[in-house]
Order: C-alpha cells, then sequence, then structure tokens
C-alpha cells in the first residue's frame, strides 16, 4: 500500500500540472512540501524575502500562461507575501501561493504564527481556503488550478496546516493538466462588430493583456496587415503587435482616441491607464469591449458591444469578417502624428549630457537589446521614458509590474526569467528607488547562478514624485522624496557579482556588454540628471 504524506501528494499535484519551479523562502510549517519537490524534481528557488517569491510566481505565470507558484511558511511568511498576490491580482496573472498554518489541533489556542489568513486575502485573489484534510489535497489544488486559469486569471491563495502537511495516508490519485477552453465568440455580437467596423472610418484596435494570454499575437497581426487598422498595445499586450510595426503605434494614443469613430478593445480595462474612456475620448466614438472577465464589461463606460470571449478568436474572426475593409488614409493620418512625436523624442535620444538623460539612457538601452533580451522594467520616471523608447518585437519580451505600480519587481521577475529561459538575456531596468526593494535578491541570482543584469537610472531620488512635488510646491517643500547617490553596482559587488558605473553615455551598450560576457550577475549605475524629464518637458505626473 502506498502511504505519502502531504507535502508529497502537493508535489504530485504540481508536477501533474507541468510546474517544475517553486518560489520560497524556508519555514517549518511547509518543510514536507520541499521534501516533495525533491522526490518529483521540482526546482526549488528559495529567495531572502516571500515578497520577492511572491513576485517570481508571478513572473512565472506570465512567462509560460501557465500557474506560478509560491511557498511561505505562516504568519509574517504569508503577510509578507501579501504585496506580490495584490500586484498579481491586478495584473491578471494566475499564481498560487501555498502558506502554512497552525495545526488543526490547536486551532484557535494561540499557536506560533497563527493569524486568520485566508479573510486576509478574499478581497484580492479568486479564492482562500484552507485544506483541512490530507486526502484532499489533489482536489483542492486541482480546483485552484481552474480557478486561477479560468476567466480572468488571477491569483489563489491556499492555507495548508502543518498536520494537514505531515500527515500519511494513502495515496489517492492525481488527475493530469487543467487547461482552460477558450470561450467562443457571440454570433450576433460579432454580427454587430463587423457593422460598425464597415461603417468606420477611422477606428483604432488596442490590444491588452488578454491579447497576450490568449496567444492572439498572430491573429493580431494577419488582422492589421489585412486591414490597416491602426494598433495601440498596453500591458502584457506589448510585443503582440512588434513595435516596430508600421501599424503599430504608442506616441499619439490621446489623439488617436479623440478623432476615432470606433474604438476596439480586447482585454485592456478602462483604467487610468486609458483615462477611463473619458478625458482625450471622442463621446461619440463607438465602443467595442472584448473581455475575459464580464465585471469589466460596460466599466467607466457603456458599450456599444460588449462580450465575453477569447481574444485570438475574436481577432481571428474579425479578419474574416473585415475582408476587403481597409483604413489606410486615417492609418497614415496617424502614422504622420506619430512621426512628428518621434522626431522630439529623437532629440531627446541624442542628447549628450552628463548625468545622463532620460531618454539617452533609454535610446542605449535600446540599441543594446534584441528579440532573445527579456526586459524587465521596474521604476518610475526611468520606465516610463524607456516605455517611450524601447521597441519590443516578441510577446512576453517586456514584463512590468502591472496597474498596481508595485515596485520591486526586477530582480524575482528576472530570476523566474532567466531560471525558464536560460537561453535569453535577462535585463531589468531598475530605478535606485526601485532597486532599494528587493535588490538583495541578487544575493538568490548569486547562489542558483543565474546571470541576469540590472542597469540602474540613478537620479537620487524618488524622481516621478519628487518633480512634481517641486513644480508644484516648490524646492524646499519637496520632502520624503531624495535618496543618496548610492553606488548599487558596489552593493551587488560585495554580494559576489559584477558591477561598474558608467557616466558617458556612450559608454552605457559596452558596459552591458561587458556585464552579461561575464557570465555572472551583475550591476551597471548610471547617474542620471535629476532634472532630465523636466528639461525634455515628459515628466510623467502621478496619476491618482
Amino acid at each position: 500500500m502506498d502511504f505519502c504524506h502531504g507535502g508529497e501528494l502537493v508535489a504530485r499535484a504540481l508536477k501533474a500540472q507541468g510546474i517544475d519551479t517553486l518560489y520560497t523562502l524556508c519555514g517549518g510549517h511547509v518543510a514536507p512540501i520541499y521534501d516533495g519537490c525533491l522526490n518529483h524534481n521540482i526546482h526549488i528557488i528559495d529567495f531572502r524575502h516571500e515578497q520577492a517569491a511572491a513576485h517570481a510566481a508571478d513572473a512565472h505565470a506570465r512567462l509560460t500562461r501557465n500557474v506560478g507558484v509560491a511557498v511561505v511558511t505562516a504568519g509574517p511568511g504569508v503577510t509578507d507575501a501579501v504585496t506580490g498576490v495584490a500586484n498579481a491580482y491586478q495584473a491578471r496573472s494566475p499564481m498560487l501561493l501555498i502558506g502554512g498554518a497552525a495545526p488543526l489541533a490547536t486551532k484557535g489556542m494561540g499557536a506560533l504564527q497563527e493569524m486568520p489568513q485566508t479573510e486576509m486575502f478574499k478581497t484580492f485573489t479568486k479564492a482562500s481556503f484552507t485544506i483541512e484534510r490530507t486526502e484532499d489535497i489533489p482536489t483542492r489544488l486541482r480546483e485552484a488550478f481552474a480557478t486561477a486559469l479560468s476567466g480572468r486569471p488571477g491569483p489563489v491563495f491556499i492555507e495548508m496546516p502543518f498536520d494537514v502537511l505531515f500527515n500519511a495516508v494513502e495515496a489517492v490519485p492525481v488527475d493530469g493538466r487543467v487547461t482552460v477552453e477558450p470561450v467562443q465568440p457571440d454570433v450576433s455580437a460579432m454580427s454587430q462588430i463587423f457593422d460598425i467596423l464597415r461603417n468606420a472610418r477611422k477606428p483604432v484596435l488596442i490590444a491588452g493583456t488578454q491579447v497576450y494570454w490568449d496567444e492572439g499575437h498572430t491573429a493580431l497581426r494577419e488582422l492589421t496587415e489585412q486591414t490597416n487598422i491602426p494598433v495601440f498595445t498596453n500591458g502584457a499586450g506589448r510585443g503582440t503587435l512588434p513595435m516596430d510595426h508600421p501599424n503599430c503605434f504608442k506616441a499619439v494614443r490621446s489623439a488617436a482616441t479623440r478623432d476615432a469613430d470606433a474604438i476596439v478593445l480586447i482585454g485592456t480595462p478602462l483604467d487610468f491607464r486609458l483615462k477611463y474612456g473619458r478625458d482625450d475620448w471622442n463621446p461619440n466614438a463607438r465602443l467595442i469591449q472584448i473581455e475575459n472577465d464580464e465585471a469589466e464589461l460596460n466599466h467607466n463606460r457603456q458599450a456599444d458591444v460588449a462580450l465575453t470571449a477569447n481574444a485570438r478568436l475574436v481577432l481571428e474572426a474579425l479578419s474574416e469578417g473585415l475582408q476587403g475593409i481597409r483604413y489606410n488614409d486615417w492609418r497614415d493620418e496617424l502614422r504622420a502624428k506619430e512621426d512628428n512625436k518621434n522626431a522630439q523624442l529623437e532629440a531627446w535620444k541624442e542628447l549628450d549630457s552628463q548625468p545622463v538623460n532620460h531618454f539617452r539612457f533609454a535610446a542605449e538601452i535600446d540599441r543594446f537589446i534584441d528579440e532573445d533580451t527579456i526586459v524587465i522594467g521596474d521604476g518610475g520616471d526611468i520606465v516610463s521614458a524607456c516605455a517611450k523608447v524601447l521597441t519590443i518585437t516578441q510577446p512576453g519580451q517586456w514584463l512590468d509590474p502591472g496597474p498596481l505600480g508595485c515596485l520591486g519587481v526586477g530582480v524575482p521577475f528576472a530570476i523566474a526569467a532567466k531560471t525558464l529561459f536560460p537561453r535569453k538575456r535577462v535585463l531589468i531596468i531598475n530605478g535606485d528607488g526601485s532597486f532599494g526593494f528587493n535588490g538583495f535578491e541578487f544575493d538568490t541570482a548569486l547562489r542558483f547562478g543565474l546571470p541576469v543584469v540590472s542597469i540602474v537610472g540613478n537620479d537620487a531620488g524618488w524622481g516621478q514624485i519628487r518633480t512634481p512635488q517641486k513644480n508644484m510646491l516648490g524646492a524646499d517643500r519637496a520632502v520624503a522624496t531624495s535618496l543618496a547617490p548610492t553606488r548599487y553596482d558596489q552593493v551587488v559587488v560585495a554580494l559576489g557579482g559584477g558591477g561598474e558605473q558608467v557616466e558617458n553615455p556612450a559608454q552605457i551598450v559596452p558596459a552591458l556588454e561587458r556585464a552579461f560576457a561575464s557570465g555572472k550577475p551583475a550591476c551597471i549605475n548610471v547617474p542620471l540628471d535629476e532634472e532630465g524629464m523636466t528639461k525634455t518637458g515628459a515628466s510623467t505626473p502621478y496619476v491618482v
């Protein structure tokens, strides 16, 4: 008879789901899970902070389009992971956080690190529950995978008490991988969409995170090349249409939504990033909204057609239904405006000043990256500048926190990316503020031999807050937004990695080449002009 403990059943369920890496920070409450993982060749990467482990699981989910898993101990281990789970919820990442817990036998008696964990997570997960019987572990984990992956993807929290994990029971069968069937678009809704777009003269398509999750990039490209409909990408949709494609735009979205007579949103919520569908939006434009989450439909603005469906299937249907329709004049009009905007940007990218300007910094990075480079944005102004400049050409090539705006994702995301894609270069673009959150996870990268590289744009402050603070209140009242001009490269050197400071913008690319050639984790520290964003007139307002 086959007997096994709860940790073994956890490992068997993870393996059945195709999960080969687990992110964690150790604790006695969850030790049996590690033991089970060793039996099934599941890679265990242990971090220095639970928040980083949760961020890594988020990145793992995004990069594999499967569930990413973090395991943390009870109490403070669980509370430390809260931010990572909240970020995954806002970013629509199907991660699973397994939290240890005090034994059921002493529940409510004041055991070590006992607290009401499942209640805490219910507002920002798709599900949060406790497994109370060891033999239920495979079934409940399978439910968690299905919940995380279906509809709008998102995180699930599972509490596993100490005794449930340690108990030995007769082994129960573990079913195969959970997959989610794509939701077919409603025929009548598609017919309405065809009518709107056939009569439109100035339509715009905004491709968001769902286009990436539904692997709709090929269908998106075929649609825009067939019709010349202008495309803007948003969230994880960046790269689903290469940014150097003639029909991909990024600098004139406000002008496009102001003049458009039809706007197609695919997996793009009408949140602050799209100005809630109000400011700079033509109030008379027909709105078509495709979502995997019914709750997002008609949110902040009533859609003319709203449906829940798979993004790839919708894009394929649009190609079929819009044959012979082309928006050449409108595309050319927007291209002229985009080129005019880019001319201004090109001047900023050539600035040769020292300290380095944010846009010149971004331009040098753009010269370095290629389609085999995964780029992770972790910061405020520096990421805003780089987002305007970098040419992202592949789905999943760009990772950033998402709409929660959570700093500190950089090194954890990079560790997950390099673990999954060891042959790719993984580059973190850090602000100096963001580096301070999880920069110590370079210790983790070094322990596991993961040669990721961070380039820090260092303007010695929280620039995205400091600049508007100074503009509104005056420099003498700009408080709590200044940092020291720390040599972050030397922090990584002290941990055992590589590092150097670069002050001449022309030396940024050679420094990146040296860092990646070193074969070990490294950091390049680049002092930036504190007034760089203001001088170019490109300061990013703090959005509320």
